[in-house]
């Protein structure tokens, strides 16, 4: 800590709109909400560092003659296992061929089309729980190619202000800063600015969360270390209702390499011909349904999980190699070049692959038109549970979600400003330090932060029981003391910040774990091995 500046509390920012996150939904939101008034869009790294940028996969829509908004739906009920809202399926179904041109009016290179899809001028490809090819992608790289044209949008619009690392502490609401309020209304946030080392409030008339997920909450995931929950967290401890967090997706297919953390092989590779393998060679996913490798992710992850706890063996073998080569570094571009570089060659040889934390079904409660609970406050993307993924979500339906929330939150909010702007802003108390002090050592953060991920993994992972969500249980509320203990002892830091979120975000998650008395979707108990549709067809909310 020699030589760095302390920690002071800076002056007020006034925005109309405060967008808190830069992914996919945070960023066309942003751009649609700039057209009304004057925003400001906080990240805790850079523009362009977000869960969007490693997303590969594609983005889904109904594009060809033989595919239809029906089938799309019902593809989308199925995986969702009976807790989908039916209405926000249809509505964001619906939404996706407008909001996906919208991308290409952008500029975004999606690949070109090819004999597969001959009448539509785009590739698409299928994935797991698909009943047809509607998946459009720019090769393995569809997130990268979004969030560069987003960013540079971003950056080039008068009314965006970009605030990049900035980690936002909390959301400043009418009850907690101005308890004379009839009904919670947010007013902003609380930011960390780390380079400046000041912590400011940031105030507007609206206040959007676009945070994306919480993947870091496991051991093993394919997100980036800023998926840290913060969204859930602060929504939470603000007043806002969460659900449905027991349902973490297990993406089946994570790069198993002590050289490189959290890559993702794409579902894609499995939809394009892609077998799962033990590590004797023997294909197992037969044996466990009949749509084999194109079963919904929970369906191969928990085989795959089956198939390692029987073997012993720390992973299994995704092969593709018995496609031609060029078809494979053509459509893999990114996956193969990557692999070779770690010494495998994919068009000779199978990747080696492990289970992996990547996508929350759950989070803040949202309304078909993305509002919370709480006023002026509206959430969207894996921050927010919409009703659209239900118990389990289609393959990438994700990206479509941000995509269709953008507009519908945008419709509302246009529908509503004349009378929100004139909505008078009551005076809002600085950030307190208190009597906080600078930390002496952050082994204790790092040491929580270790404990909080296998726990978790061990724990409330792909496979639960009863035993082991009491195990969990115990020890995340005994984390969450300590945490909250040393929290208010010591001025926040972004590390200090992202434990607080996980040990809260985790101690909800097994809340909701231990709630669901059966098995559905991604949730799987071997205490409750089947579905109880007479008193657990609901959604799992916490308020």
């Amino acid at each position: 800590m020699q030589g760095e500046k302390f920690l002071s509390v800076g002056d007020d920012l006034s925005f109309d709109f405060l967008v808190i996150g830069s992914g996919i939904a945070g960023a066309q939101l942003a751009l649609k909400l700039a057209q009304l008034g004057t925003v400001a869009i906080v990240c805790k790294e850079t523009l362009g560092e977000t869960n969007t940028r490693y997303a590969q996969g594609g983005i889904a829509g109904v594009f060809l003659e033989h595919d239809s908004y029906e089938a799309h739906t019902q593809d989308t009920l199925v995986a969702g296992a009976g807790l989908c809202h039916e209405e926000v399926v249809r509505k964001v179904v619906g939404a996706g061929p407008p909001s996906i041109r919208e991308l290409i009016g952008m500029g975004v290179q999606f690949t070109p089309s090819d004999e597969k899809s001959p009448d539509f001028e785009y590739h698409l490809t299928r994935e797991g729980g698909h009943s047809a090819r509607r998946i459009i992608h720019a090769d393995d790289m569809t997130g990268e190619a979004v969030q560069k044209a987003l960013t540079h949008r971003l950056q080039t619009h008068p009314n965006v202000t970009i605030f990049e690392f900035h980690t936002c502490i909390d959301l400043i609401v009418t009850d907690k800063a101005c308890p004379d309020f009839s009904r919670n209304r947010a007013l902003g946030a609380y930011v960390l600015d780390e380079k400046q080392r000041e912590v400011r409030s940031f105030l507007a008339k609206c206040t959007f969360l676009a945070t994306g997920g919480h993947g870091k909450l496991y051991l093993y995931t394919s997100n980036p270390d800023i998926a840290s929950g913060d969204g859930v967290a602060m929504a939470w401890r603000a007043g806002a209702r969460v659900a449905n967090l027991e349902f973490m997706q297990f993406h089946p297919t994570c790069l198993f390499s002590p050289k490189e953390k959290n890559f993702l092989i794409t579902e894609a590779m499995r939809g394009e011909g892609g077998i799962l393998l033990s590590r004797k060679g023997e294909r197992f996913m037969e044996r466990v349904d009949p749509r084999k490798e194109l079963a919904p992710r929970d369906i191969v992850a928990r085989a795959i999980d089956a198939e390692l706890k029987k073997t012993g063996e720390p992973h299994v073998l995704l092969d593709i190699s018995h496609k031609p080569a060029e078809f494979i570094i053509q459509h893999f571009p990114n996956i193969y070049s990557t692999c070779l570089e770690l010494g495998i060659d994919i068009t000779k040889e199978p990747i080696p692959v492990v289970p992996a934390a990547h996508y929350s079904c759950g989070g803040v409660v949202t309304d078909p038109r993305g509002r919370t609970g709480i006023k002026s406050l509206w959430a969207l993307g894996e921050v927010a549970c919409t009703g659209l993924h239900g118990a389990n979500r289609l393959a990438s339906n994700s990206l479509l979600e941000g995509l269709a929330f953008a507009q519908f939150i945008f419709d509302d909010v246009s529908l509503l400003w004349d009378s929100i702007k004139s909505n008078p802003t009551p005076k809002v108390p600085k950030w307190q330090l208190g009597k906080a002090c600078e930390p002496d050592e952050m082994t204790v953060v790092s040491q929580l932060w270790d404990e909080i991920r296998r726990t978790m993994w061990n724990y409330v992972g792909i496979v639960r029981s009863d035993k082991r969500l009491a195990r969990a249980d115990a020890r995340i509320r005994q984390i969450s003391e300590e945490i909250e203990n040393y929290y208010w002892d010591v001025v926040p830091s972004r590390s200090l910040i992202e434990v607080r979120n996980l040990a809260a975000v985790a101690m909800l998650t097994v809340k909701c774990a231990r709630a669901r008395k059966e098995s559905r979707g991604i949730h799987f108990s071997l205490d409750y091995p089947q579905l109880d549709d007479a008193s657990c067809r609901k959604d799992t909310v916490l308020c």
